[in-house]
């Protein structure tokens, strides 16, 4: 049996309106929307907050941890300014500083008369090779 209606309400509720003790199928719908929605903008802000470090890993070892302190920083203080210099590096090429120092610190060893310093040779690493199949691997004797 049907309630009358309270006489001071409207006699058209809209369809949004859940009579007493029922489940509010709207509400639940918009719970699960925010809820969807804060994760998204969520995940969406941290893709986007790693941009740089990302955009780094093409470059240098160096540029590449600078560029990640850097994402770090703007991320705990959020400060735009570290965000953007990130950027902004992982965006530039660094310049190889090394090869020029390296030639001209030979260049002054050889004017200053010293000898050419020997290449270093390949470093193998040693691996222990393998038994033969069949054979057992030798066993030391434990002191009880």
């Amino acid at each position: 049996m049907a309630e009358p209606l309270h006489p001071a309400a409207t006699h058209h509720l809209p369809a949004f309106v859940t009579a007493p003790g029922e489940t509010d199928v709207l509400f639940v719908v918009m719970a699960i929307f925010v809820l969807l929605a804060v994760i998204g903008i969520g995940i969406f802000y941290f893709k986007l907050h790693a941009l740089p470090e990302q955009m780094a890993h093409r470059g240098q070892k160096v540029q590449m941890e600078i560029v990640a302190v850097l994402a770090l920083l703007a991320l705990f203080t959020h400060n735009h300014a570290f965000w953007i210099a990130g950027l902004l590096l992982a965006l530039l090429p660094m310049p190889d500083f090394m090869t020029p120092l390296v030639s001209i610190a030979r260049s002054l060893d050889r004017m200053a008369g010293g000898a050419e310093p020997p290449a270093p040779a390949p470093v193998k690493a040693a691996v222990p090779e393998a038994p033969p199949p069949g054979t057992a691997p030798p066993t030391e004797p434990r002191e009880v």
